[in-house]
């Protein structure tokens, strides 16, 4: 049987679609591939634990928040409209609102949660940035910022599903009420975020929230590590992530 042009066109184009779609399914099914690679070269992989009932023990605690905001010259604009925030709480519902959560103890779901950056093991911010002014450590999985290289795009501020990122309206160097000179401020137009303090890790120092955690509900460690104490906490409780079913890999893990 023949085929004339017009039948030719449709074949050939469902064609491409099925091809495609099929780079598509591989692209969602690629999350696996970097923890598996950092496996076998032995490289670290960090991650956070936080303990939400450790988290919620003391009532209106903001020890971790204040104690990055302060090592990061993050500035205090004093409005929600150009807030700017490395570490923050909201309330459990909103960050997990995607999640059947209903057989949780009240302590937990009626309870604020600590939200940061999820140092995603598939980071989507990273593929949309045209300066490549954030991109994922190979050696340890960190997903970095440049603010040198930043333009101020804010393709990484929507492509990340988790609202880790905020962008710098305004000058923020004279809304920050104390300098610290072992980091350095930022300018207005670029975007920022937590970087896990990878300059504290460079000193073989703790995060500077983990460090300020009196109740002891922040847990960082090496993932590839099985004797880390986040791998150990991670096996003995169950835990949750932010919206796992989008395959970014969040390397934020929720002890509930």
């Amino acid at each position: 049987m023949g085929i004339d042009r017009r039948g030719f066109m449709k074949v050939s184009g469902l064609t491409i679609l099925g091809i495609a779609g099929g780079a598509s399914i591989d692209g969602l099914a690629s999350p696996q591939t970097p923890r598996k690679k950092a496996a076998e070269a032995g490289t670290r992989r960090y991650a956070m634990v936080v303990d939400l009932k450790k988290c919620h023990s003391q009532e209106g605690c903001r020890d971790c928040v204040q104690a990055c905001h302060l090592y990061h010259n993050v500035p205090d604009f004093d409005n929600r409209k150009d807030e700017i925030k490395w570490i923050w709480k909201d309330s459990f519902h909103h960050a997990f609102h995607s999640m059947e959560h209903e057989h949780l103890e009240e302590s937990i779901t009626e309870g604020p949660a600590l939200l940061l950056c999820n140092h995603c093991d598939n980071p989507p911010c990273t593929r949309v940035c045209p300066t490549k002014a954030t991109w994922k450590r190979e050696e340890d999985g960190i997903v970095m910022m440049d603010w040198h290289r930043c333009i101020g795009c804010r393709y990484c501020v929507v492509a990340c599903p988790y609202g880790s990122r905020s962008f710098n309206w305004r000058d923020p160097r004279p809304h920050i009420k104390e300098v610290n000179p072992d980091f350095p401020t930022r300018t207005r137009g670029v975007v920022e975020k937590c970087t896990f303090c990878e300059l504290r890790l460079a000193k073989g120092q703790k995060p500077a929230c983990v460090e300020a955690c009196k109740e002891g509900a922040l847990i960082f460690g090496d993932l590839e590590d099985p004797e880390s104490e986040v791998r150990k906490a991670l096996q003995d409780r169950f835990s949750i992530r932010r919206k796992p079913e989008l395959g970014t890999e969040p390397e934020v893990y929720y002890l509930v």
